[in-house]
């Protein structure tokens, strides 16, 4: 959330003499996404952050797409998802374009080094598990239920302190941010906003390393991985300002927008980015208009392709549908209720569901590691059952 925070120790001024106390000058780093126009943040290390002792390419981190890329609607079960790597290496995605990669990461190793994505933001929603991001610009603890937003170039680990831990990922080329429309002129959230300043929670510490030895910091950019090492540790910030950092915000402090009749998509959006927004669909009182219809009508999407991922089977509009479900419902296909789902609906007050939906404004494509999750009876589901 760009508003203005400062963590331990900085000058009075920007771009002056900063001393350490042995006399030597701390080197000051300014940190932007945008040039020199957009938000940014100025930190102060102990170590020019440039002075690298070697480096060396570890691999290509570009999925590997399906072949079949035929118009249908599909539905991924991935609740068996097996764990397996670290919080980075664990990651596995499921459905990309240029502008947003989604996948899952359930890891069940521990990171022994640090990671710099420089070609996008990474957006994690944590569906289970808590821990802490241990990041150049102090520590953010996370629980179950967490976005957390990391912006490209920052530092970071992820440290899970819970034996489970699932994580949907989404990498997205271009900033992820707080929609436009429910902030002011000065970046305030309004009152329609469905979250508000208190409910995001920026780096609570700031721990300045100064240990000497060799350290890694993988770093992803033009779709591959590359190794830099350091002679001394890559967390030895003893102080920053401005508006650029990681932040977190719990999906359970989104407060749902109802009325008599349905409320549209638009209406659960959390986030916004080039090409594709972010919905959060939560525990909510339903329509109470006496005639009131209170799930989703038939839809078509011309323009979008719609990912849901589900947090919990509490979803009254289709069935077979299961905790860690992800459907894609591309352009150019209307869905909607799957037959019954309306008549069972009818006088419903509330529902339970749980999920985050992506809509992208560009044709998701399918990995060759989503494959083996599909339900092939999925795009047959809205015919009736045979009597």
């Amino acid at each position: 959330m760009p508003r203005y925070v400062q963590l331990g120790k900085v000058p009075p001024k920007r771009h002056i003499q900063f001393h350490k106390p042995d006399g030597g000058l701390y080197a000051e780093q300014v940190f932007g996404t945008k040039g020199f126009s957009g938000i940014a943040s100025i930190l102060y290390h102990v170590h020019p952050p440039t002075l690298v002792a070697d480096f060396e390419p570890i691999g290509d981190a570009r999925p590997e797409l399906l072949a079949d890329d035929s118009l249908h609607h599909r539905h991924l079960k991935t609740i068996s998802f097996p764990a397996c790597g670290d919080p980075i290496s664990g990651r596995t995605p499921l459905l990309v374009n240029d502008d947003v990669s989604i996948g899952l990461c359930r890891p069940d190793e521990p990171m022994d080094y640090y990671y710099k994505n420089a070609d996008g933001d990474d957006l994690l929603f944590v569906h289970e598990g808590s821990g802490h991001l241990e990041t150049m610009f102090g520590t953010l603890s996370y629980r179950q239920g967490d976005y957390l937003v990391i912006p490209r170039g920052i530092i970071y680990k992820v440290v899970a302190e819970s034996p489970a831990t699932r994580m949907l990922v989404i990498e997205s080329a271009s900033a992820i941010e707080v929609p436009r429309r429910y902030r002011n002129e000065y970046g305030q959230l309004l009152e329609h906003a469905p979250y508000y300043e208190r409910d995001i929670r920026v780096p609570e510490t700031l721990e300045t390393h100064d240990e000497k030895g060799r350290f890694e910091v993988r770093i992803k950019a033009r779709g591959k991985i590359n190794a830099y090492f350091y002679d001394y540790h890559p967390l030895d910030v003893i102080g920053w300002d401005g508006y650029l950092y990681p932040w977190a915000f719990n999906i359970g402090d989104y407060e749902p927008v109802t009325g008599s009749i349905h409320q549209p998509p638009p209406s659960h959006q959390t986030f916004e980015a080039h090409n594709f927004v972010v919905c959060s669909f939560v525990p909510r009182m339903l329509d109470y208009h006496p005639d009131a219809v209170p799930i989703p009508y038939n839809h078509s999407n011309l323009d979008s392709d719609e990912m849901l991922y589900y947090c919990n089977n509490k979803f009254s509009s289709r069935k077979g549908i299961e905790e860690g479900s992800i459907t894609l419902h591309p352009s150019g296909l209307p869905h909607g209720p799957q037959p019954g789902a309306v008549e069972a609906s009818l006088g419903k007050t509330r529902t339970e569901e749980l999920a985050v939906m992506v809509d992208t404004f560009r044709p998701l494509k399918m990995t060759r590691a989503a494959a083996g999750m599909e339900d092939a009876n999925y795009p047959m589901s809205w015919k009736p059952a045979e009597s």
